[in-house]
């Protein structure tokens, strides 16, 4: 078990005040820099010396990378360091996009989100226990994974789409973000690129060692939201063991288009039960012209954990994604 020192290792300091110049920091060092934005995952890694960056770049000073402003589109545009705080309390967000604005309420604490930005919340790392504790799992270059052996605590961990690492994807308001089909934009000395928020998270088969497609070099400046499904029906819920502080043990994020009692469309993704949120398409599909019913409900909660793999202690996940989908297609009010 790695020893906490709670006391950093040296790295060179930089607080850049333009997008610019920040891009430039990043490029020139690359995969020796490390991004800070609210500093609260970042604080962890580097007071445990399970990081040690040479460089780390604060993004507090960039102004550029702030605030919420209506886009040409009738969408909103949300920059990457907008803390969680001022998404929830912004008029376009609560009228618009209640989803999101659950979804950020309902992250750690009031401390935890006055601090705390939307573009870290969604990209930051592994909460793998054995990975923090600066374990030789697969994710920090090992040949094991700690969390899948027969004495392993992994309560929390993934019942989807494992391979090799079974560790999931942490985060509240990454699964309302794709069920609202926002776009990450993403800069870098080579230009800018527009990513689907459902394609800018990533599990170990694709690359062990991440958990989105951001490369060395590469900046999230703010995550563009539609108009596409504001002001449709929404529904947010999130299981934890405390009612502040806890990642969740399962999220579940829905956006519905009814007319007449009839599901038209929809987006349902669920997170905490694999490294990347799930997209559950086989439901959108299954529900797509059926009464948003008792019936329809049943249908679809099956249907969302075909698949599942679930480890020695976590086999709870499986009914509680099931009742999770049961309620969001059903639309219930939450307690």
């Amino acid at each position: 078990m790695a020893i906490v020192h709670d006391v950093m290792p040296v790295f060179e300091l930089f607080q850049p005040t333009t997008i610019d110049d920040t891009i430039a920091l990043l490029d020139k060092y690359r995969k020796d820099a490390w991004v800070m934005a609210g500093g609260l995952d970042t604080f962890d890694w580097l007071k445990d010396r399970n990081k040690r960056p040479k460089v780390v770049v604060d993004l507090s000073g960039v102004q550029e990378l702030k605030g919420i402003k209506a886009s040409s589109d009738g969408g909103i545009e949300i920059g990457a360091t907008t803390t969680l705080t001022d998404v929830t309390k912004n008029p376009i967000v609560k009228e618009k996009y209640p989803l999101l604005m659950q979804a950020a309420g309902l992250v750690a604490s009031p401390q935890i989100r006055n601090q705390g930005t939307l573009g870290g919340n969604i990209s930051q790392d592994a909460r793998c226990w054995y990975y923090r504790a600066g374990w030789t799992c697969y994710r920090a270059g090992g040949n094991i994974c700690y969390a899948d052996t027969p004495t392993a605590i992994n309560r929390e961990h993934a019942i989807f789409d494992a391979n090799r690492c079974v560790a999931v994807n942490p985060s509240d308001t990454a699964p309302a973000l794709i069920a609202l089909d926002a776009k990450m934009v993403i800069r870098s000395t080579r230009g800018e690129r527009v990513v689907d928020a459902e394609n800018y998270f990533i599990g170990p088969a694709v690359d062990i060692t991440r958990m989105t497609v951001l490369q060395p070099g590469e900046l999230l400046t703010s995550i563009r939201v539609p108009a596409t499904w504001a002001g449709t029906q929404f529904y947010f819920e999130k299981v934890r063991e405390r009612q502040v502080w806890d990642f969740p043990m399962v999220n579940v994020a829905a956006a519905l288009k009814v007319s007449n009692g009839t599901i038209q469309g929809s987006r349902i993704v669920v997170n905490a039960v694999a490294a990347h949120p799930m997209r559950l398409r086989s439901v959108e599909d299954a529900v797509a012209g059926k009464p948003r019913n008792e019936e329809t409900a049943n249908m679809a909660c099956e249907l969302a954990v075909q698949g599942a793999q679930p480890l020695q202690h976590n086999q709870y996940k499986i009914p509680l994604v099931r009742n999770l989908v049961r309620r969001a297609i059903r639309g219930e009010a939450q307690a």
